[in-house]
């Protein structure tokens, strides 16, 4: 970007911002927004996410979310009011939400064009996976912050480690603090642990299941790995992935490597323009299958790949398997 449109972006951003520091919206009991001459509480504040730290001075007002858990979790957190703009639904977000995310313009069915993410003018941008911040469509997080744009990653896609509740409960409450709403993150966070913990304690003593997920694939199978939150939600849910040896979030495996490990249930991610039924019908028809536990008695779960990743939706995934794998638990 040359030198004379940095600047011209730079003045059209701050003469949209001054409306919005009038109004003074978005935080714990109004406080977090400041006014003329006062910091927002809580600010300064600081981050390291990814490997990139970031000082925030006052909550982000103009928040750009790509992917559709990033655009969840602003929302649970009462921040409709701070996006202007969203982008790449996998299905349709959660019902409770419908109503604000309407409000909010989609700037693409999937990722926006580097241009079109300017055009929004945004002072931040979430992104729920690295392909958010795809370098070859010059939307990587180096070029976004030498436009004066902070950015944060989802930290399933950061973390060294495996990803698990205590990433869900940072990564809320990281996006809180940015926000000044750390009160609101914490309400979540409380909630979403409830939620978890009474789903544990129906499943108190029961054996786990031997699960193998299945995405997408023909040739080579996509699946869930053992480092993402999908792994974690299957543990929770009273299940054993079969493929949480692969230290990645989603790895590609062999039908033959499936066929070994003999899983019992076969979790499908829903998404996309391929249906469940078309999944099962694929997996039944396998002659390679037909001795593969799963198959032979056709037991199958089903999770939207949106309630697999790291966001709002894993305390009621974690639920909702539990109760595929283990009916007899959930009468």
């Amino acid at each position: 970007m040359s030198r004379s449109h940095r600047a011209l972006r730079a003045l059209i951003s701050a003469a949209l911002l001054l409306p919005l520091a009038a109004c003074g919206s978005g935080g714990d009991d109004g406080k977090a927004s400041g006014g003329a001459g006062t910091k927002a509480a809580g600010f300064p504040y600081t981050v390291t996410n990814c490997g990139v730290r970031t000082t925030f001075q006052a909550p982000p007002r103009r928040a750009v979310t790509m992917n559709q858990h990033t655009t969840e979790i602003m929302l649970a957190l009462g921040l409709k009011d701070r996006l202007a703009g969203t982008a790449y639904l996998d299905d349709k977000v959660l019902p409770q939400y419908e109503k604000d995310y309407k409000s909010v313009k989609v700037l693409a069915e999937k990722y926006p064009s580097y241009e079109t993410l300017l055009g929004a003018n945004p002072d931040f941008v979430y992104g729920g996976y690295a392909s958010a911040f795809d370098k070859a469509e010059g939307r990587e997080r180096a070029a976004l912050e030498k436009s004066g744009i902070k950015t944060r990653l989802n930290i399933e896609y950061c973390s060294q480690g495996k990803t698990g509740v205590q990433q869900l409960a940072r990564e809320i409450r990281e996006v809180g603090a940015t926000f000044g709403v750390r009160d609101r993150a914490e309400e979540l966070v409380r909630k979403a642990e409830t939620t978890i913990d009474a789903t544990k304690a129906k499943l108190k003593g029961v054996a786990p299941a031997s699960v193998f997920v299945y995405d997408s694939g023909d040739t080579a199978v996509h699946t869930a790995g053992g480092k993402g939150i999908g792994n974690e939600i299957i543990t929770l849910a009273g299940g054993r992935n079969v493929f949480a040896d692969q230290r990645r979030t989603f790895a590609d495996v062999s039908w033959e490597q499936i066929v070994e490990r003999k899983p019992e249930i076969i979790v499908i991610y829903d998404y996309g323009g391929t249906t469940v039924e078309s999944k099962k019908k694929r997996l039944l028809d396998d002659p390679a299958l037909q001795d593969v536990p799963a198959v032979k008695n056709k037991r199958f779960a089903v999770l939207p790949l949106s309630s697999a990743v790291l966001g709002v939706r894993v305390p009621d995934a974690v639920r909702s398997l539990a109760g595929q794998l283990h009916p007899d638990s959930f009468k």
